[in-house]
């Protein structure tokens, strides 16, 4: 059976660089990227290819940040794609590795973050569910100090990426994926949740968290790209975006405080 050929365009780490330069993006400054290294289209040297453009366009004083999450190492009494048996869920709690920002790979943010994360030089934040990774010289004060009870709140990544006048990258992405809105829930009234996770040396803890969800962030993030300034653009054949990270947390607490109140209960994860 014949082989189809790519679907293009060719994207090269030069033209990505190019094309980026064009949307906004600057020497010297941090990005926070969210990335679909399938949108793009062929692009020579793959994922490699993009954080090293990505690396280009900020320069050696620039820095990028990824989102490195890995959420698998979780509770498996909450897991349902696909759920497991219940007679399971004990073995799997107490065999469950735990956290190692070294070797722990990402999970469920595609190509792109986890090839930061094996990146030399990167460093990765402490948290096992929420963890990001950055590259470049300002990463140490942007991942260090994760809080463990602080998926994405005041004492997390994004919390420092807002005080330091970071930017967003939607890189294929859509603004379901955008984490800085999540900074905007611990900033309002939400509900906690019950986290479990393994812990070094064998067993399992549960911390209380925010309770976060990305619920009508798309319905969100039209809003946002309507009411300011966010610069729109092409990265291959990907739609991309470029906005102030403190931008979008400033107009997600309006925004989920009217359009999505939550109550603020204690939720406990099945026994």
């Amino acid at each position: 059976m014949p082989t189809r050929p790519p679907t293009g365009p060719l994207v090269t780490r030069d033209t990505l660089c190019a094309e980026l330069r064009a949307l906004g993006v600057e020497r010297g400054e941090i990005l926070l990227v969210h990335s679909s290294l399938s949108s793009l289209g062929w692009v020579c040297g793959g994922a490699v290819a993009v954080v090293r453009s990505l690396l280009d366009c900020v320069g050696p004083d620039g820095t990028i940040v990824v989102p490195t999450h890995s959420g698998n190492l979780s509770d498996p009494a909450l897991w349902s794609r696909p759920p497991v048996p219940e007679a399971w869920w004990e073995r799997i709690r107490a065999a469950m590795p735990a956290y190692d920002p070294l070797i722990t790979p990402s999970h469920g943010v595609g190509v792109i973050p986890e090839t930061v994360r094996t990146w030399p030089g990167a460093l990765r934040s402490a948290h096992p569910h929420a963890s990001f990774a950055a590259l470049g010289p300002r990463a140490a004060g942007i991942v260090d100090g994760h809080a463990p009870d602080c998926r994405l709140g005041e004492r997390s990544p994004l919390a420092r990426l807002e005080e330091r006048g970071a930017r967003v990258l939607l890189l294929g992405a859509g603004y379901d994926s955008c984490t800085s809105f999540h900074l905007a829930e611990y900033r309002i009234p939400a509900p906690l949740e019950r986290v479990g996770r393994p812990v070094a040396g064998g067993g399992w803890e549960t911390m209380t968290e925010v309770s976060i969800s990305s619920d009508r962030f798309d319905e969100l993030g039209q809003d946002f790209e309507r009411d300011r300034p966010v610069r729109l653009g092409k990265a291959g054949a990907a739609d991309a975006r470029l906005f102030p990270v403190a931008d979008a947390v400033a107009y997600a607490e309006r925004w989920l405080a009217l359009h999505r109140p939550r109550e603020q209960d204690i939720l406990h994860p099945p026994a």
